[in-house]
Formats: C-alpha cells, sequence, structure tokens
C-alpha cells in the first residue's frame, strides 16, 4: 500500500540547524500513572467480555487497516512502534495516549487504530481506542463498524460504559466509537460526564493502555482542553504535507504536553532488501 510507517517514531523536531530535540517533553502538572504490563490471573478474572463489533473487511483494506492490508513493510512498522511505544510508556509510568496530527489528512486515525491493534496482539498488554475527534468521528467508518449506541449516548446521558464498548478481533481490545459530531466538542471534552468517562476506563481490569483518536493539533483547541486527561501525545507528521511553519507552531502547544513521540507517514524512504 501507498502509507507506511517505515520511519515511525524515527524522526522528531528539528531546529533550523538540524539539531534534534529531545522527543520527551517532561510535565508535573500531568497525572503520572502505573501501568501493569502482565495481567494477574485474578485481574483475568475481572476482565469483562464486552459484545463483539460487526466490522466490514473491505472497508478495513480500503482505509490501510491492519491486518486486512498484506503490505509486510506497514506490518513491520507498526510492530517497531508498539515496541518502541510500550518501552516509552513504561520508562515514564504512562497509561494512555492521545494521537494527533497537524491537519487534516496527516493519517493520525489510521495510525490510532493500527497501533491499538498492534498493541493488543501482545498477549500481556490490553488497550481501549477511544474515538475522541469530535468533531469528525471516523474509527467506525475506518473499520466498517455498525454499532448501536456510541461515545455520544455515553457523553449525553443515554448510556453507560458497557453499552458503548466492542470487543475487535480479541477481548484485549475494546473500541469506544462515535457517531454524532459535538459543534462545541471542547466543552463536552471538559464536562462532568467526560470526566466519569475516563474515570470508568482507569478502573477497568486488567488495566488497558488508553489510545484517544483526538482532531488535528493546530485545527481546533480539543487537545488542550483535554490535555489534564492523557499522559502522552503521538503527532502524526505526514511527509511532504506538514511544512516546516507548521511543526514550529505546533511545538507551543506541544511544550504543555508529554510528547511520546512523533511517527513519520507516507514516507517514500524504503529499504527493498531481502531481510528489511
Amino acid at each position: 500500500m501507498s502509507t507506511t510507517m517505515e520511519d515511525a517514531i524515527r524522526r522528531n523536531f528539528a531546529d533550523r540547524s538540524g539539531t534534534e530535540r529531545p522527543n520527551t517533553i517532561e510535565s508535573t502538572n500531568l497525572r503520572q500513572r502505573v501501568r501493569r504490563v502482565t495481567a494477574g490471573p485474578a485481574e483475568l478474572q475481572q476482565a469483562r467480555r464486552f459484545r463483539q463489533a460487526s466490522v466490514d473487511a473491505r472497508a478495513m483494506e480500503r482505509q490501510c487497516v491492519l491486518p486486512a492490508v498484506s503490505d509486510v513493510a506497514a506490518l513491520r512498522a507498526f510492530k517497531i512502534l508498539r515496541t518502541r511505544v510500550l518501552r516509552r510508556l513504561d520508562m515514564h509510568k504512562w497509561n494512555s495516549i492521545a494521537v494527533s496530527g497537524m491537519s487534516v489528512g496527516e493519517g493520525k486515525t489510521m495510525t490510532a487504530i493500527n497501533l491499538a491493534l498492534a498493541l493488543s496482539q501482545d498477549v500481556n498488554t490490553w488497550v481501549f481506542l477511544v474515538d475522541l475527534d469530535l468533531q469528525r468521528p471516523q474509527i467506525a467508518n475506518y473499520l466498517g463498524m455498525s454499532f448501536e449506541k456510541g461515545l455520544s449516548d455515553y457523553l449525553l446521558g443515554k448510556a453507560e460504559l458497557e453499552d458503548v464498548v466492542y470487543n475487535l478481533q480479541s477481548e484485549r481490545l475494546g473500541i469506544i466509537p462515535n457517531a454524532r459530531a459535538f459543534q462545541h466538542s471542547s466543552e463536552f471534552l471538559n464536562s462532568p460526564r467526560m470526566g466519569e468517562f475516563t474515570a470508568a476506563l482507569e478502573r477497568e481490569m486488567p488495566r488497558r493502555i488508553v489510545i484517544f483518536d483526538m482532531p488535528p493539533l493546530l485545527a481546533s483547541d480539543d487537545v488542550l482542553a483535554f490535555a489534564p486527561q492523557f499522559d502522552s501525545l503521538l503527532l502524526v507528521v505526514s511527509e511532504g504535507k506538514s511544512g516546516r511553519a507548521m511543526l514550529r507552531g505546533a511545538k507551543e502547544v506541544l511544550s504543555e504536553m508529554n510528547l511520546l513521540g512523533v511517527a513519520l507517514n507516507r514516507s517514500k524512504e524504503r529499504n527493498e532488501s531481502a531481510y528489511y
């Protein structure tokens, strides 16, 4: 496929001089949570089995969602991304990730879905994937997923957590889709009901890595509004689309968050050797 992540998290912001900047920004005002990598027998007994998601393999292939595509380089790149993400989460005792780009079309939703799938393939890792792009929810469309109730129903008080979580492929991956766009999205992100939602996710056993697919960083104030609720941010940058001026503008926003890393999307750089 044309969209690859071979350089996932390999590149970070650079000054004009070419000096590499740190890819992790420490912030003392963010909550630090301990993630349990390996679930014990007691935790596994507490694991809830949610209803299985009905998805469309053709839609997944069309949107480059793994494993519906057969691009070996992409499969390998997301495994590399998974390993690096797990190491950095463990290093900093982080438990949640917001995935965002800087503008529309960077590939942040595809990255969030494929990262969640790759993480859940690790038998010790349990994941929640939340469609938190309240202005333009897309996760269900990418998966060709049909569902009765989603995040909007929860936020409006019309559903509880067990009504809006769907297992995808395995019980270790829970998807919280959304079908309704909210005009005043940042207000909903700061609402008491959203606080109840994130707290409910944290209480689930085994403890999970929570991935929030969020709007583009520079398109609204949603990421800033929700920043106290997540531990780290993975920024998706599209080769040939994300200009230096846009990157410089994003650095101011990112200075208030823990930057997990930068994932390079649509890279034309490939290694076609027999092994790599």
